[in-house]
């Protein structure tokens, strides 16, 4: 994948692992990454997977 868009359904932030840092992603935000999966962590939690997006669930 290229381009991959993560969006937050949760309330609170939700912390992942990019390039070896950690992001967070605010609650109920979205955030794009250029480059695809190939440097992102994403802890296990409830997510549903479409296409190029990930939406984060609580």
């Amino acid at each position: 994948m290229s381009q991959i868009t993560i969006r937050s359904d949760r309330d609170t932030d939700y912390t992942f692992t990019y390039k070896g840092e950690e992001v967070t992603l605010e609650a109920r935000s979205i955030i794009s990454i250029a480059n695809g999966l190939n440097d992102v962590v994403l802890p296990t939690c409830k997510m549903k997977i479409a296409n190029n997006l990930i939406v984060i669930k609580e």
